[in-house]
């Protein structure tokens, strides 16, 4: 993890001590619930709304994971999770996009998670993400 161009030895060793290291997950789902990014669905009769995240899970992983969503959108310009960020939550007036900006990097950190754990489980490097130079 620590090849990716915006994730340090601490902020690695963060994430797998209170993420990573001690729980398998089987899919994206269960991520996102246990970090406290998973949507809260309300229906009754023929209404349905999205409420928002849950925010049931570990507080410390979801706060830090949402600091390194911003470090991503400055060190990663090129990848596919910035451009998704930016093509959706860029638009509007300046109140309107700041506002938008601070929804949209809780989704982006939500995302980035998705995306260490198939990093970690499978090798797969996020799309258009940088690695850092290999010094010998």
């Amino acid at each position: 993890m620590v090849q990716l161009r915006t994730i340090g030895p601490k902020s690695a060793w963060v994430l797998v001590k209170e993420l990573f290291g001690w729980r398998r997950f089987a899919n994206r789902r269960e991520l996102a619930g246990c970090l406290g990014l998973a949507p809260t669905p309300y229906a009754s009769g023929d209404r349905q709304i999205e409420r928002g995240i849950s925010k049931v899970g570990n507080k410390r992983a979801r706060t830090f994971l949402v600091e390194l969503a911003w470090s991503w959108l400055r060190l990663q310009p090129d990848s596919a999770l910035t451009q998704w960020f930016n093509r959706r939550f860029a638009r509007g007036g300046k109140r309107k996009r700041m506002r938008m900006r601070k929804v949209g990097v809780v989704a982006l950190a939500q995302r980035l998670a998705v995306a260490l754990w198939r990093y970690l489980e499978h090798g797969e490097i996020p799309a258009g993400a940088t690695l850092k130079p290999f010094i010998v």
